[in-house]
């Protein structure tokens, strides 16, 4: 498995080389994102609390760790000194939880509200009507330690990629749609994050701005 050499070859596709590249390195060895690490990466995605907080601290410390799973919030706590992004965010108790952790460590921590776009009941998020509610309640105005950086969505896993173009391009839309509202100030919207191995580059046809790329750079899950 030559890590560097899969590297090269998924950033010579991309459409929009300003696009992030998030290594999905969960379940893989400190070897391989050292490899990673020595080809330029400095985004790795794990979706498991205690794997975080295992590789961290054995990893440079210019390292951003993105928690891209999703996240019970008794284990917020864990991983709220250091992370640099938590990905799934899908409820309003969830993100309470970061906020009340952040202003515990002493910072405030960068989220993605997790949209839920596929047609697969099995995918979390918070659906259109969840997020206006959430927006609305004045409790939201009280967030004082998270700054929430834009939207994540996942798509349905299908062949069918018309649909998965439609799930992307609703989530792009809601995005800007978002931007034209006035909302408070730690809602700042610089990041929709769409695309996974297999379907990143209609992502980025469709406007993502950050990719979570792991079987194409790593192999498969071990």
């Amino acid at each position: 498995m030559d890590i560097k050499a899969n590297l090269e070859k998924v950033k010579k596709t991309f459409i929009n080389q300003d696009c992030l590249l998030v290594a999905v390195s969960k379940t893989k060895p400190l070897e391989d994102l050292k490899v990673a690490y020595s080809a330029g990466i400095r985004d790795f995605g794990e979706n498991k609390v205690q794997e975080l907080q295992a590789k961290q601290p054995e990893m440079q410390g210019d390292v951003n760790w993105h928690m891209i799973g999703h996240l019970q919030s008794n284990k917020v706590k864990y991983i709220a000194p250091f992370i640099h992004l938590i990905h799934g965010v899908d409820s309003f108790k969830l993100l309470k939880e970061i906020n009340k952790q952040g202003k515990k460590v002493g910072r405030k921590i960068n989220v993605l509200l997790q949209m839920h776009i596929a047609e697969e009941e099995s995918k979390f998020g918070f659906d259109s009507k969840e997020l206006n509610e959430m927006l609305a309640n004045p409790d939201f105005l009280n967030l004082s330690h998270v700054t929430i950086q834009g939207l994540m969505g996942m798509a349905t896993f299908t062949e069918n990629k018309d649909q998965v173009r439609k799930e992307f391009k609703g989530l792009k839309t809601l995005f800007e749609e978002l931007k034209g509202r006035d909302l408070p100030g730690f809602v700042q919207l610089n990041d929709v994050s769409m695309g996974m191995s297999g379907d990143y580059l209609i992502a980025q046809e469709e406007g993502s701005t950050m990719v979570r790329i792991g079987s194409a750079i790593f192999g498969e899950r071990d």
